[in-house]
């Protein structure tokens, strides 16, 4: 079977420029998120590098599952654990008490998710390559 992994992670690098521009068009909360979908896609594609199955949301958690050999920083995990809490809120109205997700979201956590989805890919792209 012919790995995929290649296209994940073009996806991702596609994913994360949609991000980039969602920010700079002011929709703070589908950059959050989007940036969490690359972040995600891009370990997903090491995953599938590697020839494991991924499965879930949980950047965290799939990084963690990576090959026992691969070396993954605490501070890489904890990124990875910043976007994961970009996964829901962003797009649901009762991830929050009160109000739509855009008026909960900001350039402040839209330029944290996108730097931290940026480290992740470039992560990837070193074990990629």
């Amino acid at each position: 079977m012919v790995s995929r992994a290649k296209d994940w992670f073009i996806q991702a690098e596609r994913d994360l420029e949609q991000a980039k521009q969602s920010q700079e068009t002011e929709y703070y909360e589908w950059a959050c998120f989007i940036a969490q979908q690359a972040a995600e896609k891009a370990v997903k594609a090491l995953h599938l590098h590697y020839g494991q199955e991924a499965w879930g949301h949980v950047i965290a958690k799939l990084l963690r599952d990576l090959t026992p050999t691969m070396t993954i920083s605490d501070d890489i995990i904890q990124k990875a654990q910043i976007l994961d809490g970009f996964y829901i809120p962003p797009r649901y109205p009762n991830g929050f008490p009160d109000g739509a997700p855009f008026e909960h979201f900001n350039v402040l956590h839209s330029k944290q998710a996108i730097q931290y989805a940026s480290e992740i890919l470039e992560f990837v792209r070193s074990y990629l390559a």
